[in-house]
């Protein structure tokens, strides 16, 4: 494994993990996208098949060197592992938010059930007209279709609040750091293959890394530049904080006295 694939496996794995530890710190996924969570789980379950078909079966990575002029793909044990990883670790989110406390309007969209069920039906019934191949390859674009609209249920949530807060931007400095890094492995793997083209034969991998630079962008605007008001409801210590200097009283914790 080359050391730009080590840093982006580690960047993206531990990516995960921010958003897991600050919900466990609040006791609530209120600020988090229930739509986000949907798609990460049913995303990562599809790439990770998809990479367990290309890592292990023999008979559809013929077909996919029949397909590229001899080229082999290039989905790699990392990519296997991270697929597994992230699925496991995103239950676990998405299993948060059925423990702690939620608004009553956090429920997966009406878009969000119709992508799930509609692409579902795709895959039952295309093995009927279509090869294993192909239907394997239909996984990736439900994956790659899941990460152009994940962020964008969140993205509109963040502006609805005019706040950040629950969503944790460690989580979007790793995945950003992790994006550009796989983004710049694939390209490194296609050039030194002598086939640039080849790139686009893991199209799942080529889009994550556009669409996670693109959406981590935003959300460093988002949290850093538009919603800088970093007030949490459901911490405690911070109400405290916010309704002493609203009444004028300056800090809790008296580091102001002796000031005049």
């Amino acid at each position: 494994m080359h050391h730009s694939a080590i840093t982006y496996f580690v960047a993206w794995s531990v990516s995960f993990y921010p958003q897991i530890i600050l919900n466990y710190k609040r006791k609530s996924v209120e600020g988090l996208s229930i739509d986000f969570l949907v798609y990460n789980v049913y995303g990562f379950a599809c790439y990770a098949i998809f990479n367990t078909a290309f890592f292990f079966s023999r008979r559809i990575a013929d077909e996919y060197e029949r397909r590229n002029d001899g080229h082999q793909n290039l989905v790699r044990f990392n990519d296997l592992f991270f697929s597994y990883h992230a699925l496991f670790i995103c239950l676990v989110m998405f299993a948060q938010s059925f423990y702690y406390k939620r608004a009553p309007t956090q429920r997966a969209s009406l878009t969000a059930r119709t992508y799930f069920y509609s692409t579902i039906a795709g895959l039952v019934l295309m093995p009927l007209f279509s090869t294993v191949y192909s239907t394997v390859y239909f996984l990736s674009f439900i994956k790659l279709g899941c990460s152009l609209i994940k962020y964008i249920p969140q993205a509109w949530m963040n502006y609805q609040r005019k706040s950040t807060v629950g969503w944790s931007i460690h989580n979007i400095i790793l995945d950003f750091t992790g994006g550009t890094l796989s983004f710049a492995q694939l390209i490194l793997d296609a050039v030194r293959s002598g086939n640039v083209a080849e790139a686009l034969g893991n199209p799942v991998k080529f889009g994550l890394g556009l669409v996670s630079i693109a959406f981590d962008v935003l959300f460093l605007v988002q949290h850093y530049v538009l919603y800088t008001d970093r007030f949490d409801p459901s911490d405690v210590e911070a109400q405290l904080q916010y309704q002493g200097v609203q009444a004028g009283y300056g800090s809790t914790d008296n580091s102001d006295a002796g000031s005049e």
